[in-house]
């Protein structure tokens, strides 16, 4: 008998990997509680508790996958933000300290933790602590917490908005000999000009810093509201912690054991109650959760959260460098058809935080929350960015929240190609084009325009550029029907412009000005739910099964765990080529900002 023949049959194997697999688990979970350190008298599980809410170790709009598909609990943006009000409301918190490490944020999702850290310290005190602060964080500091702590080797590099745009014109084409074919739709548009331009034209440095002075000004607004006296130094650090202190931008300059202990004695709490990040305990729920999820029995409720973030992909592209990363077509149309069917859901919540760019999946993914939109209330809620293809999707909000400092709109269509033919010649590369048609000169030009050893011709290129006015048709009759205006009060907006959240409402493209939390009370309202209606996080992770029963997808899941090793590029340059990617498969057309900028 051959080898293979003894086998157990599928099924079988399946159910073996789910027993042994569970047998793991079971394993951690009772390794899982944790033990008094050596030499510490064991707190009380009971009585006035500190709460802390560690978020050092980050704070992502999506978990990141781990083995299986899995990702660590309590990581999420939006499940610190529930642990900030659960805290408020829960009598035995005394007080909540708030550990910011070293991290970083973006400004909107620091203006957001900073609206329910500010709400949290009217009802108790809330102790910040950081190794370092940033604009963002201490943003989020200022205007939340009681009282500020730094450690001593710390600093708080607060010094001031600005942005930066990586320009590669002379690298790629003089140097490299590169071709770049790139065409835009919309004046202000300007995502080519990293690509063709030394430095940026007059209206991409217009757009660029009208966003900036509004977006400086809802930042000082902050401090003046939550700390006046640093109003007037933020702008001038980086200060070390001894001068923080002195400006009156920190209270007291402490490690973070030191903060913890003052924080516990200044609100009377005997024990500490980790709720987010490193150290929270697992409960024996835990075990029971996984496997739900493992098997795919998700619970259901009223109220549907999805989260979109990354650049927006076809189904079956990966990310640009390997990772899967952003929004897949198919992957957001699987749980967007759940909840369009799923009766028990009477709202959906959609956060977005995404830069654009497929044309034809934020088409394809736009129609699908349409059909939802006839259903049910969808509200959107932009975190960072909702721009282009991101701001295509949100348009079929029923109702869109944004921030006063998400960047919201760059409505316009940018197409073309990089060519790297005449770069090859230098090496003695050569393509040849063989058309199979006989006698037209501009056969193989046109046979070959997806190609990229061939440049365009005048004609070629006159033909993209139709076909990318008749995107930019079809993206603007999309956002009038979504925002149910005519299109002539779009198109103001729509030569690709960026705009501040507090200049998007102004301009029509959001509703209300506020965070995930406004977001969910309105879908709720819209929805005619009560407060306490219960939320549903649904995400696009593969059950155990399905993994059990696709080679592809374990491998896919191999892939991405080598692609999370760490790679030299700006995130801020990962953002825009990202969303360009497609351009370098089949597509000539996409979605995408205005520019691959990072505002720090």
């Amino acid at each position: 008998m051959r080898e293979a023949d003894e086998r157990p049959p599928r099924g079988r194997r399946r159910a073996i990997a789910l027993v042994g697999l569970v047998a793991a688990l079971a394993a951690v979970g009772c390794e899982g509680r944790r033990r008094a350190e050596t030499g510490q008298a064991p707190q009380p599980r009971s009585g006035p508790a500190l709460v802390t809410i560690d978020l050092s170790g980050g704070v992502p709009e999506v978990p990141p996958s781990g083995m299986l598909g899995l990702s660590p609990k309590r990581q999420t943006f939006d499940e610190a933000l529930r642990v900030v009000e659960k805290a408020r409301k829960d009598s035995a918190a005394k007080g909540i300290l708030v550990r910011f490490g070293s991290a970083t944020m973006g400004l909107a999702r620091a203006e957001e933790l900073s609206v329910a850290l500010a709400r949290a310290k009217a009802d108790k005190p809330v102790f910040c602590h950081a190794e370092g602060f940033t604009n963002a964080t201490y943003f989020a500091a200022a205007r939340g917490c009681s009282k500020i702590y730094v450690a001593p080797a710390g600093e708080v590099e607060t010094i001031g908005l600005a942005a930066q745009i990586v320009y590669f014109r002379k690298l790629l084409v003089d140097e490299l000999k590169l071709s770049v074919e790139i065409l835009q739709v919309g004046k202000f548009k300007g995502a080519e000009e990293p690509l063709t331009r030394d430095g940026p034209s007059e209206e991409a440095r217009a757009s660029l810093e009208g966003v900036l002075s509004d977006l400086r000004e809802t930042w000082l607004e902050g401090f003046r509201t939550g700390r006046p006296e640093a109003a007037k130094f933020v702008e001038e650090g980086p200060f070390g912690a001894a001068k923080a202190k002195e400006r009156g931008l920190v209270d007291e300059v402490l490690y973070f054991d030191e903060a913890r202990d003052k924080g516990r004695a200044a609100c009377q709490a005997v024990r500490d109650d980790v709720r987010f990040g490193a150290g929270v305990h697992k409960g024996d729920g835990d075990l029971a959760d996984v496997l739900r999820v493992l098997s795919g029995d998700s619970a259901s409720a009223p109220i549907a959260l999805i989260r979109a973030a990354g650049s927006i992909r076809m189904s079956g592209e990966g990310g640009l460098f390997g990772d899967g990363s952003g929004i897949s077509e198919k992957e957001l149309g699987k749980l967007l058809l759940r909840v369009e069917k799923d009766e028990r859901i009477k709202a959906l919540v959609l956060r977005i935080d995404s830069p654009g760019g497929s044309a034809l999946a934020s088409d394809l993914l736009w129609h699908q929350l349409m059909r939802i939109r006839d259903k049910k209330p969808v509200v959107v809620s932009v975190g960072e960015m909702a721009a282009s293809g991101g701001y295509y999707l949100a348009s079929t909000g029923s109702v869109i929240v944004a921030d006063a400092t998400s960047i919201v709109g760059s409505i316009g269509v940018v197409g073309g190609k990089v060519g790297v033919g005449d770069a090859l010649e230098r090496f003695g590369v050569h393509a040849e084009t063989f058309p199979a048609k006989r006698g037209d000169q501009g056969a193989a030009t046109r046979a070959a325009y997806l190609s990229t050893f061939v440049r365009w011709d005048e004609p070629t290129r006159d033909r993209v550029r139709e076909s990318m006015k008749g995107i930019y048709d079809l993206f603007l009759q999309r956002l009038a029907e979504g925002r149910r205006v005519p299109v002539e009060k779009i198109t103001p907006s729509a030569e690709g412009q960026i705009f501040s959240g507090r200049e998007a409402k102004t301009r029509g493209l959001v509703d209300e000005l506020g965070g995930l939390g406004t977001a969910l009370a309105k879908a709720k309202e819209l929805a005619k739910l009560p407060e306490d209606a219960k939320l549903v996080i649904l995400d696009s992770r593969p059950t155990l099964f399905e993994l059990l029963g696709d080679d592809d997808e374990i491998e896919a899941r191999a892939r991405g765990v080598v692609a999370g090793l760490p790679v030299a590029v700006p995130e801020d340059v990962k953002v825009l080529l990202r969303a360009l990617a497609p351009l370098a498969g089949t597509e000539r057309t996409v979605l995408v900002p205005a520019f691959g900028f990072r505002i720090e």
